[in-house]
């Protein structure tokens, strides 16, 4: 059994690392949505019966001999299709048309031309009007198939969008999606709602109450454990499962010491007092900063970090005893990026996800509630099912805590110092109302000491690293411009409360060339 509603448009995947943003264009319409690469479309159409399809871009050539095509079936099933860049080159040349390599590509904005009226564009784009669109091709489509029309043009595109309106197939040739095709998500709402006729009424409340009902199903009178990380998505996985099946879930919260100030509290006071969820909170620190002395390297620290983890989890879990099912955060995003859209090997999962490499050791059967949502979608989760929003929205946080945030070696006493300094870097930015403004914003304590003065008196103590970044899906991101009154009070604050720091630097890398994080 799934969770997804009987109102769905299937998104075929040929390999554009802008897929997830047509799934999400879908979902803000009211959709529900779901990817499948192209190598399992035809499994992902039986089991999701959709009431649209929309064939993806990709960095294929549709001339190229074993090039990636949509299963054949599709295009007689009787439901609309939404075929963008490469989707419409491939379903032209599969429905009779003809896609040639250009001898120069349009990439980057252009202008398209509204020349004909066609119900796509109802309510949003007239004739004779120009609308800002994306490009990003090389090859072209040179002849349209039987029972299309051209219904916009552009310089480089003379078939920006075409449209049979009978069999409710329509084609563009840039990229709806993503933001600089500013009417885009118009497009795609208007595919969804007005072409494909779905009412737009997915919401969290319906996925919260379907869910339930899965989870119900999938367990049974089993029992569950959870390991909560102090993250967003563990927590929301464990409220939602607890509200399913109540006392047959228990919590195991490995508190390695190398959290946020307050935030193990936090997490207790949740899952005990608020919600009532069986919990076993595991006070480890000195196993981990133990297991840290003389450690420098990042990779290194991870591993081991990863490693005691599950350690801990799995000795907590056999003395619950008789559990059948392990409860993961795992997220849509996640679940894509495990599979390769040609069918082949998965790529490789992140080594810090969720409790990777339970599963197998442990026999237990997985418990995944959240593996259709995006992140922001978790946090709608979350609050449809009564999470504070400062819990809810705060900031991605790494699993190795502190612990990449310290390069060098991690002690308790650096811990707590960076601690302190985090603690008013963020207090400082709830305070100026830019929290929300912000992806990730945190303190780095740097391995390096210099020399300060204070009153009469020499100090010789570290540097502290501020960071905060914009983006939408960590993926990319630019530095956040504070002024430099608002830098100039954090520093001011961080050097007079935090003993141990003297001076403080702003990081200004985006991402890429650096990372978000510093280790």
């Amino acid at each position: 059994m799934t969770a997804q509603p009987s109102d769905t448009i299937l998104i075929v995947d040929f390999g554009s690392q802008v897929t997830q943003l047509i799934a999400r264009r879908v979902r803000e319409a009211g959709v529900y949505s779901e990817i499948a690469p192209f190598s399992a479309a035809d499994e992902a159409f039986d089991r999701l019966r959709p009431k649209g399809i929309i064939l993806s871009g990709s960095p294929a050539s549709v001339p190229e001999e074993g090039s990636p095509r949509a299963p054949g079936r599709f295009f007689a099933a009787g439901v609309p299709v939404l075929g963008i860049c490469y989707g419409q080159q491939v379903m032209m040349e599969q429905l009779g048309g003809k896609v040639s390599v250009g001898d120069s590509g349009e990439f980057g904005r252009a202008f398209i031309t509204i020349d004909e009226r066609c119900r796509l564009f109802d309510g949003l784009w007239a004739e004779g009007e120009t609308h800002q669109v994306w490009m990003s091709h090389g090859d072209k489509v040179t002849e349209i198939a039987p029972g299309f029309r051209i219904v916009a043009t552009s310089p480089g595109a003379p078939l920006a969008v075409i449209a049979d309106d009978e069999r409710r197939f329509y084609g563009m040739q840039f990229h709806p999606e993503v933001v600089h095709t500013p009417d885009g998500a118009r497009l795609i709402a208007n595919f969804a709602r007005h072409v494909c006729g779905l009412a737009g009424d997915w919401t969290m409340a319906e996925f919260r109450a379907a869910k339930i009902a899965e989870i119900r199903e999938q367990v049974g009178k089993g029992r569950v454990i959870c390991g909560l990380s102090g993250g967003v998505d563990s927590a929301v996985a464990a409220v939602l499962i607890h509200e399913a099946i109540g006392e047959q879930l228990t919590c195991v919260f490995v508190d390695h010491g190398l959290m946020r100030a307050g935030e193990a509290d936090q997490v207790v006071s949740l899952f005990r007092n608020h919600y009532n969820i069986p919990l076993a909170h595991v006070a480890c620190e000195t196993l981990f900063l133990e297991g840290l002395k003389g450690v420098t390297d990042p990779e290194a620290k991870r591993k081991f970090i990863g490693k005691t983890f599950i350690d801990v989890f799995e000795a907590e879990a056999k003395k619950i005893g008789g559990a059948e099912f392990l409860a993961q955060g795992t997220l849509y995003p996640d679940v894509i990026e495990s599979v390769s859209f040609t069918g082949g090997p998965s790529v490789t999962i992140k080594s810090h996800h969720n409790v990777g490499g339970l599963p197998e050791r442990m026999n237990m059967k997985l418990v995944e509630p959240l593996r259709e949502l995006f992140k922001d979608e978790v946090r709608d989760l979350g609050r449809e099912l009564g999470l504070s929003e400062a819990f809810v929205g705060r900031h991605p946080f790494p699993g190795p805590g502190l612990a990449i945030r310290i390069p060098g070696e991690v002690t308790k006493e650096r811990c707590d110092i960076l601690r302190k300094a985090d603690a008013i870097y963020l207090d400082e930015i709830r305070n100026a109302g830019l929290y929300d403004a912000i992806w990730q914003a945190f303190a780095v304590l740097l391995p390096v000491k210099t020399v300060g003065v204070m009153g009469d008196g020499r100090t010789y103590d570290s540097v502290c690293g501020l960071r905060a970044v914009t983006s939408t899906d960590g993926m990319t991101a630019d530095v956040y411009p504070f002024d430099a009154g608002f830098l100039t009070r954090v520093a001011t604050r961080i050097v007079n409360e935090v003993k141990g720091i003297n001076r403080v630097v702003y990081d200004y890398t985006s991402k890429p060339p650096g990372t978000i994080e510093w280790e």
